[in-house]
């Protein structure tokens, strides 16, 4: 594995999956691939889960990890070809990203979108040269369209608390029974975030739905769909009610405007994830990559509940890194 930027670089989600809660079992099997290998952390973004897991991952692999938080180590990078830098970027991609790969083995990379320009971040211009320039593998730690890590982590939670067996003369997982009904559902905000966590999850749900894995629905408030490449093959309705019942899976997420690109057009609180609203699923589990706004996006009462798997979810970051990481580690 080159590169880990989105569900496509995995073959197969049920070996992947399997790959990773190996790892959970064992978390120090695989140290003797990472001696002497280096990974470096790149944000120009704040991090906490992905940044702690995935040092965390690499650590379990033997590597040595170097950090670099951009804002405020490095110098500002200038990402435009063809322009004289006379302003406030001090260094070129292609110098510091050229650099960087001197001195690691493999580079992880977290960039946030402008939401000013949909084509703009739609083209991951920052990412593709990141990797470009480097000339080691990458990992997505969050860029401006997906953040694979974490769905990755969303569909370990989801085998790990569902009735799944995995054959191992097909590598597949196989549902016990019927599959889980898993539900992305939007959720209010007091500030526009970024599309790249629900466009991620809805990508990686609707590979799974085409593995045979899950049943998967999308609802959102008008105005809300995201771009229609990340839920081909989704149930996609603007009824919330709707789309809960007999849920096995909610997983809560605000996003702003695709359509609107990076407005919120919407404020309707009712959209909140209450306990009265999880009466409708399957006694359903609930799922949010965290930080959360309590009260806000999901009510206390349901973080606070036992369908809450949050935290458990956060903890599976580690194990997603780490089967990630493996892949990449065994061809070097």
């Amino acid at each position: 594995m080159k590169q880990f930027f989105s569900v496509n670089d995995i073959t197969s989600l049920s070996q992947a999956v399997q790959s990773a809660l190996t790892s959970k079992q064992s978390p120090f099997a695989d140290e003797a691939l990472g001696k002497h290998k280096t990974i470096g952390l790149v944000f120009l973004n704040p991090s906490l889960r992905t940044r702690m897991s995935t040092q965390k991952a690499a650590m379990n692999l033997g590597m040595n990890v170097m950090v670099m938080n951009m804002t405020s180590d490095g110098w500002a990078l200038e990402t435009k070809d063809g322009v004289v830098m006379d302003g406030n970027t001090a260094e070129h991609i292609k110098e510091a990203a050229a650099v960087m790969g001197e001195y690691c083995d493999i580079l992880g990379l977290r960039s946030f979108p402008g939401l000013k320009d949909a084509d703009e971040d739609y083209s991951e211009e920052l990412f593709g040269k990141f990797a470009k320039y480097c000339g080691k593998p990458v990992v997505s730690l969050e860029s401006a369209t997906r953040h694979p890590l974490q769905s990755f982590t969303d569909l370990i939670t989801i085998v790990e608390h569902f009735d799944y067996q995995y054959d191992s003369v097909q590598e597949k997982l196989v549902p016990q029974g019927k599959k889980p009904k898993v539900v992305l559902t939007w959720a209010p905000h007091v500030k526009a975030l970024p599309q790249a966590v629900p466009n991620s999850f809805a990508e990686w749900m609707c590979r799974a739905q085409a593995e045979g894995l899950v049943d998967f629905v999308v609802t959102h408030p008008e105005g809300y769909a995201l771009k229609e490449e990340f839920t081909t093959g989704a149930t996609v309705t603007t009824n919330q009610d709707e789309a809960l019942a007999d849920a096995d899976f909610v997983y809560v997420k605000n996003w702003s405007s695709y359509e609107d690109y990076g407005q919120i057009t919407c404020t309707d609180k009712s959209w909140m994830l209450t306990l009265d609203k999880l009466e409708a699923t399957n006694n359903a589990k609930v799922m949010h990559c965290l930080p959360v706004r309590r009260d806000l996006v999901i009510a206390s009462e349901v973080l606070d509940s036992e369908h809450s798997i949050v935290v458990q979810e956060a903890g599976n970051r580690v194990w997603a890194a780490q089967a990630v990481l493996k892949e990449m580690l065994k061809n070097q």
